[in-house]
């Protein structure tokens, strides 16, 4: 009978059904191989026990020619043969050895033309994954890179945006100033004072300006803005473009002139540290020892701000009957403030020491803190000169 062609394993297998038995077993050995670390003593030990056990059935020889195979790694301290030394005469001749995995390793053309179809259709199901994978991982990575890149160019105009308006603040007003205003109250009328020099340029672009506050080693020095609503600047700009960063800005019932007991100012915790992004490295006692001063001015006059109380809060309902630090802005007596005082020392994340008494003129620098919903992260300070 016909066996040219019927080898697997190096084993000749004279009929058809027996080839394609041997093909099977071949590709069943390939599988337990990979359930195995062979280069592992104990692990080739429990596939020689499986083997003996009979765990593993084989349709051919080749089931016996793998146990023995197994057997034989074992004898050589399971370290598979890959070169034999021979001798001759008084030379050692180093005669390479082809490995017996190499030998029996299977071939596409081993296999049935059914088999032949199902390993090439997985071959292409892998090959759609893989490809399907790898799109994926690209268009993750250009999205990142579109990100990073969109990201990194907000941050530099930001910046780019607070220095021109940091070297405005110091540029020379025209000769014609704007005329000094009057305000009219309903009891009185109070007449405004000279705005500072450094700041009539900027407030000749934008008179909702109120003042600038700055803090040293942060990214904190900004203009400070104030409109008749609290919305208004959390997204738009100094020069009223809609802007993600928003402004600095003074709650909307506080007044510099006449002067509120506390001013109230707000800005947007910024990932990347801008606008109020930094104000919370005062949550560090060590980073307050260090910067215990604020500079705020009002365009009418320089101020220096001593902080008292560093503390975290949150936007209460109305209906909750609790210490609101965004509803003090004036103390109609001194009992009044000496209590929103003690509220806040309370609170305080520790003791600076620094207190207040009724006529004081305090300062309260407040942004979002993720710790709970609604969060926010406070600094309070009072004037010192």
């Amino acid at each position: 009978m016909q066996t040219e062609g019927r080898e697997v394993a190096g084993r000749q297998f004279r009929t058809a059904a027996d080839y394609e038995a041997a093909v099977k077993d071949a590709a069943y050995i390939e599988q337990i191989k990979q359930r195995y670390h062979l280069d592992s003593k104990e692990e080739l030990d429990s596939l020689i026990k499986d083997l003996r056990d009979g765990k593993y059935r084989f349709r051919t020889i080749l089931g016996q020619d793998f146990l023995e195979e197994m057997e034989n790694y074992t004898i050589e301290e399971n370290v598979p043969p890959k070169r034999k030394d021979v001798k001759k005469g008084n030379k050692t001749v180093v005669k390479a050895k082809k490995s017996k995995d190499a030998k029996n390793k299977a071939k596409l053309e081993d296999y049935d033309a059914d088999m032949q179809k199902s390993i090439l259709l997985e071959i292409r199901k892998r090959e759609r994954i893989r490809k399907w994978l790898m799109t994926v991982c690209v268009c993750i990575a250009a999205a990142c890179f579109t990100y990073l890149g969109i990201y990194s160019y907000q941050i530099s105009r930001l910046d780019a945006y607070a220095e021109k308006q940091q070297n405005l603040k110091g540029a020379e007003a025209p000769a014609s100033g704007p005329e000094t205003p009057v305000i009219h109250y309903d009891t009185e009328e109070i007449e405004v004072p000279d705005i500072l020099e450094e700041y009539k340029i900027l407030y000749s672009l934008n008179k909702r300006l109120i003042g600038w506050v700055k803090i040293d080693d942060t990214y904190i020095d900004y203009p400070v803005l104030q409109t008749t609503n609290n919305e208004y600047y959390l997204n738009h700009n100094f020069d009223q473009e809609e802007d993600r960063n928003g402004s600095i800005f003074l709650d909307k019932d506080c007044s510099i002139l006449p002067r509120s007991t506390n001013l109230i100012v707000y800005g947007h915790h910024m990932r990347s540290g801008r606008m109020f992004g930094q104000l919370n490295k005062y949550s560090s006692q060590d980073f307050y020892e260090k910067h215990k001063l604020i500079q705020f001015d009002t365009i009418y006059e320089k101020g220096t701000y001593e902080i008292m109380y560093v503390f975290r809060s949150k936007i209460y309902e109305e209906s909750e009957i609790v210490f609101k630090y965004y509803q003090f802005i004036n103390a109609n007596s001194e009992i009044e403030f000496n209590s929103y005082m003690r509220e806040m020392a309370e609170m305080s994340l520790y003791d600076t020491g620094v207190t207040a008494e009724y006529g004081d003129e305090l300062l309260t620098l407040s942004t979002c803190d993720y710790y709970t919903s609604g969060g926010r992260f406070v600094v309070v300070a009072k004037k010192i000169q």
